[in-house]
């Protein structure tokens, strides 16, 4: 068997690419499409009190939630850390917020310690996660995004929606990790380093 060019592996790489890459555009379609429901205007509490899913928004029209499983997940914690580097380009296009099972007193330190900007608020006491699907089974999580739109009339539809896990495309350390000789090589999140 002759060794394949330089030229050939660089051809199959991008063939491969383009293909994963409209398979990707297939799923979120599809997941839009799967996710499009009309949504009650659930009250979350925050440090600063009680706040309506509606006033997420602000003056936008879209929001992206991070369901983040709360202060004991060292991966939501890394996801959380990803975002808040990006938390100034994210809010020049959407709303943004996380919402976790913590109650706020927990969420403010941990974030505090975090040095997170972004806006936190508590669902422990509605049922939002749950009808959201990141919450079974009695009280366990799962971390994800859900995407929401609010028409004119205030009345709120979720749009999108997407699970986390280890390597996906909401992280970009796995992927960079994949690029070493050795891969992730069984590589987990802490909390510090």
């Amino acid at each position: 068997m002759e060794p394949v060019s330089k030229e050939e592996l660089e051809n199959q790489i991008r063939e491969i690419e383009k293909e994963i890459w409209e398979k990707e555009k297939a799923v979120v379609k599809l997941k839009k499409e799967l996710s499009k429901t009309k949504v009650q205007d659930y009250t979350f509490t925050s440090p600063k009190g009680k706040i309506k899913l509606s006033e997420l928004f602000g003056d936008k029209s879209d929001l992206i939630i991070i369901h983040n499983m709360g202060k004991k997940c060292p991966y939501c914690t890394m996801w959380a850390d990803g975002f808040n580097g990006l938390i100034h380009h994210i809010t020049d296009r959407t709303a943004f917020a996380v919402v976790s099972p913590d109650n706020p007193d927990v969420q403010h330190e941990f974030a505090k310690s975090r040095n997170w900007e972004f806006p936190l608020v508590s669902a422990e006491s509605n049922s939002f996660t749950k009808d959201m699907g990141y919450e079974f089974d009695g009280k366990k999580f799962m971390p994800g995004v859900s995407v929401f739109y609010k028409e004119s009339t205030g009345e709120i539809i979720r749009t999108g929606m997407d699970i986390f896990g280890p390597g996906d495309n909401y992280n970009s350390p796995w992927h960079l990790f994949r690029l070493l000789k050795d891969g992730i090589n069984e590589w987990n999140p802490k909390f510090e380093y």
